[in-house]
């Protein structure tokens, strides 16, 4: 790929920046991408690339919104501003315009950008990256295994980074259920590469959605220190492995695993990613009925501040997870007015359009399970429980909606939602045969009212 700089440095810590973002790792040589970003904006600041990489980076990640961040904000316009001011190529033009739609919240029409950059660049992996990422967090499944299928010829084995590529395929095979095909293709990127994360992380979720609890644990034991170096996502797959114990009702194991792994790299990094992971697991084990003592109190800590960030829907939930988790009531219900401002005048934006029919539906049904109004809970959730993929995230980290929803239909007293209970666990018990989550969950409900 062309890049207009007259600097090889800036192109040669673009290479490298990119590599490491694809690769989830922060090489200490090079001061990791943070700096290799300096290095870039040190060796030629004009370089429109170099600011295309660094706010991409940035909005990818979803912890600041431009809308309110005005450092970032300002750093977009930086890179506008010198888009026009030069010379450029039309796939360097159409990176730029892809960031400043992504900054304004249209997500769809991001992707569409970056979706023309390789109809005519199959090997831009920068924007196959950020498409890649943009349609995980549309929830968009079936556009994310696509667009790597479309270009997957084009990356013989020589090219660098090819078994990457590979990765994300195997994951968009994965998130729209073809297992096998999945497990083959993330298995040939490991083949070329152990040290593959997101092929290992698509391992994981094949045997998470399958319940496949001990073929999990043993695949995590026997790769971890190949995975572990992928600081980026080393988090995400301890958080897995944690799963694997919770299937299996070993509680004590899971919290050793989050507060070894998963709590230190989220209060390290404070990355989205790890941020959703402590959240989630920490409410997957309290509806199992651990006490996680004073871990939602220590979370909240890097929650709170983006209690106003409004990037991407599924954050919120696990910000507000983490606010009902620690009784923070203040948090909560700012969280909640803001959301309904926004949802008043979405205009362009994505995210903001789903708050209404989509957000504060559920944002609501968590404030009710946490105040055991489970018929309400019920009442909220049931009727979009089809359309909650719209929030984006992958099917493992989606399950905790159905969770909370067959937990509130199982402890209603209604009939009507008892019923539903044992229709929705029938239901899972096809999807994962086997699991002993399910099997807890229907003990439970024939227990309480001879359901199942």
């Amino acid at each position: 790929m062309p890049l207009s700089t007259t600097s090889n440095e800036a192109c040669k810590m673009f290479d490298a920046t990119l590599f490491q973002y694809v690769t989830w790792t922060n090489d200490k040589t090079l001061g990791g991408i943070d700096g290799c970003l300096s290095k870039i904006n040190a060796a030629d600041p004009d370089f429109v690339m170099g600011h295309v990489v660094a706010n991409g980076l940035e909005l990818i990640g979803t912890g600041r919104s431009p809308l309110i961040d005005k450092e970032l904000a300002n750093s977009l316009k930086v890179m506008a501003d010198l888009s026009k001011a030069q010379p450029l190529t039309e796939w360097e033009r159409l990176h730029v315009a892809a960031l400043e739609t992504f900054a304004k919240g249209n997500l769809p029409k991001a992707s569409d950008y970056w979706e023309r950059i390789l109809q005519d660049h199959p090997l831009d992996l920068l924007a196959m990256k950020f498409a890649h990422d943009t349609y995980f967090y549309l929830g968009e499944q079936t556009q994310m295994r696509d667009s790597v299928a479309r270009i997957l010829p084009y990356w013989a084995p020589s090219n660098p980074l090819s078994s990457y590529v590979k990765g994300m395929h195997s994951f968009g095979l994965l998130e729209t259920n073809f297992y096998d095909e999945a497990l083959k293709v993330a298995s040939e990127a490991l083949a070329i590469n152990q040290k593959d994360a997101w092929s290992v992380h698509t391992v994981a979720h094949v045997h998470e959605m399958k319940a496949d609890v001990e073929n999990g644990l043993s695949f995590m034991q026997k790769t971890e220190n190949n995975w572990k170096g992928s600081d980026m996502l080393a988090c995400h797959v301890y958080w897995h492995w944690a799963l694997y114990y919770i299937e299996k009702g070993e509680y004590e194991a899971a919290l050793t695993v989050y507060d070894t792994h998963i709590a230190p790299f989220c209060f390290t990094s404070g990355s989205m990613l790890d941020i959703v992971d402590n959240s989630s697991l920490l409410l997957r084990l309290q509806m199992e009925g651990v006490d996680v003592g004073n871990r939602w109190e220590k979370l909240l800590q890097v929650t709170k501040k983006h209690t106003n960030d409004h990037v991407l829907i599924f954050n919120d939930l696990h910000f507000l997870m983490s606010s009902l988790g620690s009784k923070d009531h203040e948090m909560t219900t700012q969280l909640l007015e803001s959301l309904r401002e926004l949802s008043k005048s979405p205009g362009d934006n994505h995210e903001h359009s789903l708050i209404g029919h989509l957000g504060l539906p559920l944002c609501q049904a968590l404030v009710e399970y946490d105040s055991g109004n489970y018929d309400k809970v019920v009442e909220l959730m049931f009727p979009i429980r089809y359309k909650i993929p719209a929030i984006g995230g992958s099917n493992a980290q989606r399950d905790i909606f159905n969770q909370v929803l067959i937990r509130s239909a199982i402890n209603s007293n209604t009939k009507s939602c008892q019923n539903l209970a044992r229709c929705l666990l029938m239901e899972r018990d096809v999807l994962r045969p086997k699991s002993p989550l399910t099997e807890r969950l229907m003990r439970k409900a024939s227990a309480v009212h001879n359901l199942v």
